[in-house]
């Protein structure tokens, strides 16, 4: 039903399109037109479509909603275009007034000079006036809807008028855009099946992450409604540090599945590069695709993007330090929800520790916690010999969550190969050891 409504109010707008491009080369050529400007030219009255509702949120005007359909035109009905191949006899070229360039499948491409010649007119006034849309302050540039690129450093009018991905999504089926994991774009949705109520943490831990669901809740309401957007940044930033295996990333995950947000795991490896400046255009990646995107940002293993300044000692260093001081700035501006993950808290730049609005611990377990663990890690199918007593086990074994589900795996994966639902002790016990075994200790 919505892919319906959204098809009508997108065929609605692509006619009303073709009637102001239309008017627009009668008025050119000096044609008899009933109108005098594209402007007298009423745009359609749309449904509750995505499209509808991105125009009334935004309040966008005539103007923006042709620079839309005209970034639209080429997906939807490319042959709506082809009229700007017309060539100039004269020259025997395409007017350059037109702008545009030919697409790989041999379409038309318009440019921000297409969408000038659609609505200026003859006049130099209107046409300087609608640099606006491409301002920074306006929702084009500050919402990412428009992906402007600059061809081999030529002026902006030869810029292709192009919607980001996330918004041509959005537009067209209603669904977000999510990016594809890749060099491209270096990081990974992950999620999870889970809940708060499986999540097995300290309870002033539990306390801490409860901030941070109160702050996606009420956050807008604080800066907007309540005007303090001119004293507070925005978004939030959250350090999480303990020892592996605690929850940090699992906390992440749930955070995002309560909330209603997409968790993105910055992969750290794609990130980082030994070329100067590449690492800061890796991460700008990332973060311009989350600006405005209600996402939260986890960054693993965060002290080797984030830490600690060194001495400058040659350009290497000069460079390194940077590429900090241009990460923290990223990070102080970003508008959604960042979180950095560490095994030690002593390990991040001084200048990032000041900058975060919670900084959270997350211990080893208590044995109370130890034993919950234990018993939510067990498949509802599997059964435990009676000579298992988890109780002990979890006094006895100092443990974090991660390194539990290692030691019941393995002794599921060991009852399953002997074709049984029976956890036996001896089994589970050589789970332990091979946890033990990875940190050099016995247990």
């Amino acid at each position: 039903m919505q892919l319906t409504i959204n098809a009508d109010d997108l065929n609605s707008e692509m006619a009303w399109l073709n009637q102001v491009i239309d008017t627009r080369f009668k008025l050119f050529f000096v044609q008899e037109c009933v109108y005098q400007s594209v402007q007298e030219i009423q745009p359609p009255t749309l449904k509750n479509s995505s499209y509808a509702q991105c125009i009334e949120r935004n309040k966008f005007g005539f103007a923006e909603r042709i620079t839309i359909a005209l970034a639209l035109a080429p997906v939807l009905n490319p042959e709506l275009l082809d009229v700007f191949f017309l060539k100039n006899q004269l020259f025997d070229r395409r007017f350059s007034e037109f702008g545009g360039h030919n697409g790989s499948g041999s379409g038309f491409i318009p440019t921000v000079q297409t969408l000038l010649f659609v609505l200026a007119d003859n006049s130099l006034a209107q046409r300087l006036a609608l640099h606006d849309l491409f301002e920074r302050d306006h929702a084009f540039i500050r919402q990412h809807m428009l992906h402007l690129q600059r061809l081999d450093n030529e002026p902006l009018l030869h810029s292709p008028l192009r919607l980001s991905e996330e918004y041509q999504a959005l537009l067209t089926t209603g669904q977000h855009y999510r990016p594809s994991f890749g060099s491209q774009f270096p990081a990974q949705l992950i999620e999870t099946g889970l809940g708060f109520d499986d999540l097995v943490l300290h309870p002033g831990t539990h306390k801490q992450v409860q901030e941070i669901q109160t702050w996606i809740a009420h956050g807008p309401t604080l800066m907007q409604d309540w005007g303090m957007k001119h004293k507070l940044r925005p978004g939030y930033r959250s350090l999480f540090y303990g020892p592996p295996g605690t929850g940090k990333t699992m906390t992440a995950c749930i955070l995002g599945k309560v909330t209603g947000r997409d968790v993105y795991k910055v992969d750290l490896s794609l990130v980082v590069s030994k070329y100067i400046g590449e690492t800061e255009k890796n991460l700008g990646k990332v973060f311009d695709e989350a600006e405005h995107r209600d996402w939260i940002l986890f960054f693993d293993e965060a002290d080797a993007l984030f830490g600690k300044r060194s001495e400058i000692q040659d350009a290497h260093d000069r460079y390194a330090n940077q590429e900090t001081a241009f990460l923290l700035q990223r990070l102080e501006c970003f508008d959604g929800i960042a979180i950095l993950a560490s095994n030690l808290k002593d390990n991040l730049d001084e200048a990032f520790a000041r900058r975060f609005e919670s900084m959270i611990y997350f211990p080893l377990p208590r044995p109370e916690e130890r034993l919950r663990l234990w018993r939510q890690g067990f498949s509802s199918k599997a059964k435990l010999a009676d000579d298992i007593d988890l109780n002990k086990i979890a006094k006895d074994h100092e443990f974090a969550g991660g390194a539990i589900l290692n030691a019941v795996r393995y002794a599921s994966l060991q009852a399953l190969a002997r074709n049984s639902d029976t956890i036996v002790l001896e089994e589970l016990l050589l789970g332990i050891r091979k946890e033990y075994a990875k940190t050099g200790k016995s247990g």
